[in-house]
């Protein structure tokens, strides 16, 4: 089984988020959404929502 990895981090409450990747904070739910999407097409990945807050960009 392949594993995918985390390329990056979008969030709302920087504050609650650490780890390896890196992480980009949006002040808004919309900003956080138009960031995802955009990294989602940059990245050639994928986007996962982990919570209302929080969504991460992985690369299967």
């Amino acid at each position: 089984m392949s594993k995918g990895k985390i390329l990056a981090v979008i969030t709302t409450q920087p504050d609650k988020v650490a780890g390896g990747a890196p992480i980009f904070a949006a002040d808004s739910l919309e900003e956080l959404e138009k960031k995802a999407f955009l990294l989602e097409k940059i990245l050639d990945a994928m986007v996962h929502e982990i919570d209302l807050d929080t969504k991460v960009i992985v690369k299967h």
